[in-house]
């Protein structure tokens, strides 16, 4: 893309703008008079930056309110399509990639497994063609893009947008940034996906009405966003939420990480499938065994849990038991940060009660306190793509708070 061409970012971001963006996106309609009162602003002030703000198609104005005594109000709201994102998840096995408007509502959206072997510069290229394929369905509207957020599985360096480790593709110091801002002339945020995710619930599902919650990713590796008094806990060196490796058992097995026992180890994707495919192989009997033609490799979580739904007692067993083991890593958390409640997300989640009740019942049975023990356990609501929308809040943030 030509620079230039593409994005109105910095405009629109500027503190005195954003806490009008906030203040509309929050309480629409709204007057502008209602946004003086409510704010430090004076009413000239926002009168003069709402008109930029119409100007520039991110604010309409909307039916009017209610008089009290004068001439009836002119009310506002966000324009949702007036601007679109690129919202990008870099799993393990696969990249997940939307366009989404202001709103949040899913535009376009795209799934493509990430080919092996890898490297940097291959990832990237991919993530880049995998950016221009999606956004051809846009390019009459091109120049409505104003950012791109990215998911990244791993630790991240959140302030250089880099990946210092991506275990699962076993790459280290990815510069997603660089690379996406060079080419692209659009500003780029990348985040761990465990905390997109965090931040994609607190925008837009079950944390909206929380400032205290954690949002734990199960899936191929275990992940958490933590979020404390409404913003991210990243730590010192951007590791906080790394919880699939705590130790769970000093004698299990050895971890992708080089430590033995791991909760990942026990809890995540891999570790289920493999579980069952050793009790199958030691003569237990189950309906997968029939339905793999005992090609045991073709084993994977969701064919466990539609084993599961159909009655299978291995299944039913095996994923009990892993939801007996993410408890136990959970109640650890709940003793270390006290939420107001836990969202599990991610593959493994999809499990749904046959995962959540074990869960739930390892809490009750270890945690310290009464109110410990009933901690609010639930299920995000979000698919597939929920760490990809979870990456457009990246930009939602810096657009919405002016920093």
């Amino acid at each position: 893309m030509q620079e230039g061409t593409i994005g109105s970012f910095q405009l629109i971001k500027s503190l005195n703008r954003s806490i009008i963006l906030n203040k509309i996106r929050l309480h629409a309609p709204i007057s502008r008079a209602e946004i003086a009162k409510q704010t430090t602003l004076t009413p000239p002030t926002v009168s003069n930056i709402v008109k930029e703000l119409l100007e520039n198609g991110i604010v309409v104005e909307t039916n009017q309110g209610e008089s009290s005594g004068g001439r009836k109000p002119t009310l506002l709201k966000i324009n949702s399509n007036a601007y679109y994102m690129i919202g990008i998840d870099i799993g393990p096995k696969y990249l997940r990639i939307i366009t989404a408007n202001l709103n949040g509502t899913i535009l376009q959206s795209a799934q493509k497994s990430i080919p092996i072997p890898i490297s940097n510069q291959t990832l990237l290229d991919f993530v880049t063609q995998q950016i221009y394929t999606l956004i051809q369905a846009h390019e009459q509207e091109i120049e409505k893009f104003i950012g791109i957020g990215v998911g990244m599985h791993g630790v991240v360096d959140v302030l250089r947008g880099e990946s210092l480790y991506a275990p699962s593709l076993n790459l280290r110091q990815i510069p997603i940034k660089e690379a996406l801002e060079t080419e692209f002339k659009l500003p780029v945020f990348v985040e761990n996906d465990a905390r997109v995710m965090a931040l994609g619930e607190a925008w837009f599902g079950k944390g909206s009405h929380s400032e205290n919650f954690i949002t734990v990713n199960v899936g191929r590796g275990i992940g958490a966003g933590i979020m404390i008094n409404g913003k991210l806990f990243y730590g010192e060196n951007f590791i906080a939420g790394e919880i699939g490796h705590m130790t769970i058992d000093l004698a299990g097995i050895r971890c992708s990480c080089g430590n033995y026992g791991c909760l990942e180890t026990v809890a995540a994707g891999p570790a289920l499938t493999e579980r069952i495919k050793r009790e199958i192989s030691m003569g237990k009997e189950s309906l997968i065994k029939q339905w793999v033609k005992d090609d045991l490799n073709q084993i994977n979580g969701k064919l466990v849990f539609e084993a599961a739904k159909s009655g299978d007692q291995l299944s039913i067993e095996v994923l009990n038991q892993t939801g007996r083991y993410l408890g136990i890593g959970l109640t650890n958390l709940i003793h270390i940060m006290n939420p107001k409640h836990v969202i599990l997300a991610g593959g493994v989640s999809r499990a749904g009660d046959f995962i959540l009740n074990s869960v739930r019942e390892t809490i009750e049975t270890r945690a310290l306190t009464p109110s410990a023990k009933k901690t609010e356990i639930v299920l995000s609501d979000f698919d597939e793509y929920g760490t990809a929308i979870g990456a457009i809040t990246l930009i939602l943030n810096q657009l919405y708070s002016g920093t």
